[in-house]
């Protein structure tokens, strides 16, 4: 049989095929479908000859039939990709790889917040023992507690009027009605300082936060007259430790008397009254400032209220002449005195400050501990003599305002219609 063969186009020498020194510099191979869409409509011709576009170089097929029925097929010469063709079809996966650094820098900076938060509740029971400790000290001595009161109100006047004109803390701009609305917060809280320090007075400092204890007890019952919110199952049960703790600690304090005990409920009813005061006379949403701002306003309004009350009731008693002639230090007891108003004022603020970064729940919880750090180091600093029976019922009323404050948020199930 005669072998027959096709030409499509004269037939060139190829040249020897080398691998090219850079593999990406012809890019990718053969490729039918990168060839056709390179071609102009004009190149194509019918299927019997086909006449490649004189732009790309000329190359030759030779396919032989013959008795061995031999197929023989030269390799193709890689094409070069036109410029910029490559990187515009390249279709290109990248995985983009997040720096360590930003998972070190979020868990320092929650680390560092931790550290702060764990900082200020040491500051603020730090402050509340040395505040009961040189208050207990200056009222043993000094007798007049609407005095100490005014003096702890006049320093923390001069550090808020301080802060104030040195702009370390903005000063608020204060419109008639929210004076008005203050007014009464300022009242009760010059009223719950007063008979705290009434009380410290009279009984020993860890009798007087025992009875403090049962300030729930007054916030349920002033809820439910005043605002209307009555409490669930829960918080009335978490009432009867602390009632039943704090009746068992009077009945056996050793330094119990009816002034100190009342001067205690007091300081419980007035400070809860603030409380509820500050729901009820509620200042305008787009007017409202910050619990430190409104700390230090009700502290300047406080010491007016109480500087004419107390030039009534105990006159002029805290001249250097005076307390000379009491038989008293006045460098002792001016510097005990100095140092429980610095601390008095800073531990209120820092107890703001905490509350801004923490839940209302968290808040309480710390105010429990914090009760218990300062019965424990009052009783060890004082050598108070504490009986078994005493300690009995001071742990169990403190254990009934841990277990109030965490089931305070629980909330009762909605009726259904």
């Amino acid at each position: 049989m005669q072998s027959t063969a096709f030409s499509f186009s004269p037939s060139v020498s190829l040249p020897k095929l080398r691998r090219p020194s850079n593999p990406t510099a012809y890019g990718r191979r053969f490729d039918p479908i990168c060839i056709s869409s390179s071609l102009k409509s004009s190149d194509h011709a019918n299927s019997s000859n086909v006449a490649v576009s004189a732009s790309l170089p000329r190359r030759s097929w030779s396919l032989g039939s013959s008795s061995s029925s031999s197929f023989k097929l030269r390799p193709w010469s890689p094409l070069p990709e036109r410029a910029g063709y490559a990187d515009a079809n390249r279709f290109e996966l990248r995985a983009t790889s997040v720096p360590e650094s930003a998972g070190e820098s979020a868990r320092s900076d929650s680390i560092f917040k931790t550290l702060e938060l764990g900082a200020l509740f040491g500051l603020w029971y730090l402050f509340n023992i040395y505040f009961n400790i040189y208050n207990k000290q200056v009222l043993k001595v000094f007798p007049y507690p609407v005095t100490v009161t005014l003096a702890q109100f006049a320093v923390g006047t001069v550090l808020v009027l301080f802060m104030w004109g040195f702009n370390l803390y903005k000063r608020p701009k204060l419109s008639g009605s929210q004076l008005a609305s203050i007014v009464p917060l300022a009242v009760v809280h010059t009223l719950g300082n007063l008979f705290t320090n009434m009380s410290l007075g009279k009984v020993a400092v860890s009798f007087t936060h025992t009875v403090k204890a049962m300030e729930p007890f007054f916030s349920v019952v002033l809820s439910a007259m005043f605002l209307g919110e009555f409490p669930t199952p829960w918080v009335v049960a978490s009432l009867v430790p602390i009632v039943g703790g704090v009746a068992l600690a009077s009945a056996t304090e050793a330094s119990f008397n009816w002034a100190g005990f009342w001067s205690a409920m007091a300081s419980n009813l007035t400070n809860q009254s603030r409380n509820v005061l500050s729901k009820k006379v509620m200042v305008k949403k787009e007017e409202s400032m910050d619990n430190i701002t409104l700390f230090s306003i009700i502290t300047v309004m406080s010491f007016f209220l109480l500087s004419p009350v107390t030039i009534f009731m105990e006159g002029v008693k805290f001249t250097p002449s005076f307390v000379t002639s009491a038989g008293l230090n006045v460098k002792q007891v001016y510097i005990r005195s100095l140092i429980a108003a610095l601390c008095f004022h800073a531990y209120q603020q820092v107890s703001y400050m905490i509350l801004q970064r923490v839940s209302p729940v968290t808040h309480s919880v710390g105010n429990c501990v914090k009760r218990v750090v300062v019965i424990v180091s009052s009783v060890l600093f004082f050598k108070t003599p504490v009986s078994p029976i005493n300690s009995i019922g001071t742990g169990v009323a403190l254990a009934g305002v841990f277990l109030y404050s965490r089931v305070k948020r629980i909330k009762p199930k909605p009726k259904a219609a």
